[in-house]
């Protein structure tokens, strides 16, 4: 639940603005930082609870994979898997306004919310030299969708995020104006062919000059494809298993994933605490998915309000599969 007593402090982009920051992130607080393209709101993204405040600050309607921000190719590599398309683009766009969709890598630390239950991941090195700074600093990738709330103009100066998300947020560095404007362009390139997935700050021309070949847009993909960049039509992770919802009691053969009163096999909160709920429900859907062990998976009922509202979301199509 939002804070309304929560403090939005504005910090210079300074050494000393910037240690601030990362000390910030790493308490899995929020924070919103400049870029070349936009303002993103920043949460380390490996803290799901971090990453689900998000959700809850932006008033995001529903679990959209979220851009995950490095400082180098190193930590690139820690994260995700490239493919020699993936190296190819790498060389030449980054860092840059160019968001490259990989599969993630085995073994990955980051939050199963930013790529919302899929296994890709989006995934940029930003230009901005303070950005990557602050990455640095915090020792951790970043996920960052623009700084604005839900529905709002992206965000190209300090002032536009503090008009929509002022006493939602813990802090913003000022860096003044963006200076492309305009959010990353996005691929993907976990595939055999890449696709273009959200045109942006940088022409898909060049990147058909740099790869050697026509690059296929969405809108000429199913929503399968799609599904895999931020700010798109999802396909959201179904389970193998059925999927049971407003459960109190399991049926026999299943797991029961419980919330606030109901206890169940494990709980998405014991308090009933809905960003703690988000941030542990992709975990406990992908836990329980284990037809050795259960017949169905069975889900307590959750409150439609607040991040309710997309938890719900989420489990009625993961529901139709």
């Amino acid at each position: 639940m939002i804070n309304s007593d929560r403090k939005t402090a504005r910090l210079a982009l300074d050494e000393s603005g910037l240690d601030r920051a990362a000390a910030l992130l790493r308490r899995g607080c929020l924070v919103a930082f400049p870029t070349e393209t936009v303002y993103g709101l920043g949460a380390d993204a490996t803290n799901e609870k971090a990453v689900a405040s998000v959700y809850e600050a932006k008033g995001r309607p529903t679990f959209n994979p979220l851009i995950v921000h490095m400082s180098d190719r190193a930590m690139v590599s820690r994260y995700v898997d490239l493919s020699d398309r993936a190296v190819t683009l790498a060389d030449r766009f980054w860092p840059g306004p160019l968001t490259l969709v990989c599969p993630r890598k085995a073994g990955s630390k980051l939050s199963e919310l930013v790529s919302a239950g899929l296994p890709t991941v989006a995934v940029r090195i930003p230009a901005h030299g303070a950005a990557r700074d602050l990455i640095r600093l915090a020792d951790r990738p970043i996920a960052a969708p623009s700084a604005n709330a839900s529905g709002r103009l992206s965000p190209t100066e300090a002032d536009h995020v503090l008009s929509s998300l002022d006493g939602r947020i813990d802090a913003i560095l000022d860096g003044g104006a963006c200076t492309v404007g305009l959010e990353s362009t996005v691929i993907d390139v976990s595939d055999t062919e890449p696709m273009l997935l959200r045109a942006g700050g940088l022409p898909s021309e060049a990147l058909e000059a740099a790869l050697g070949q026509s690059i296929r847009s969405a809108t000429e993909a199913t929503d399968d494809t799609a599904a895999k960049s931020p700010g798109m039509l999802l396909k959201h992770y179904a389970p193998g298993l059925p999927l049971r919802l407003n459960a109190k009691t399991a049926d026999a053969g299943e797991a029961l994933i419980g919330f606030g009163p109901v206890a169940g096999d494990d709980t998405l909160s014991a308090s009933g605490d809905l960003v703690e709920a988000a941030s542990r429900l992709f975990r406990l859907l992908h836990r329980f998915d284990d037809p050795s062990r259960f017949s169905g998976i069975a889900v307590a009922p959750v409150p439609e309000s607040g991040l309710g509202v997309a938890i719900n979301d989420r489990l009625h199509r993961a529901e139709r599969g």
